[in-house]
């Protein structure tokens, strides 16, 4: 299946990543498995962002897929390289 790209909002924190992750399990129910995530609008993300990007990352691992990430703001990306986070995701 082809994978889906999703623009990240500008603030990922605790009221975006509730919807994010409900849309993102619905393709995932669905069937779809492989997503790109888009940064380029997201200038903060907090650690329930990271935490949903993680659950669905092994979500979409556990049925063949993937989540590559895009475009990551100096700042977002300083959070994944603290966490370790480059050593887990695809950054393009």
């Amino acid at each position: 299946m082809n994978e889906i790209t999703m623009n990240m909002p500008a603030m990922f924190a605790v009221d975006e990543a509730g919807t994010f992750r409900d849309t993102v399990k619905d393709y995932i129910n669905s069937g779809q498995t492989s997503f790109l995530l888009d940064f380029k609008d997201c200038l903060f993300i907090d650690s329930t962002g990271l935490g949903v990007i993680v659950s669905l990352y092994k979500k979409c691992a556990e049925n063949g897929g993937t989540i590559r990430l895009r475009t990551l703001h100096p700042n977002v990306r300083k959070i994944f390289e603290l966490t370790r986070l480059t050593n887990v995701f695809e950054i393009i």
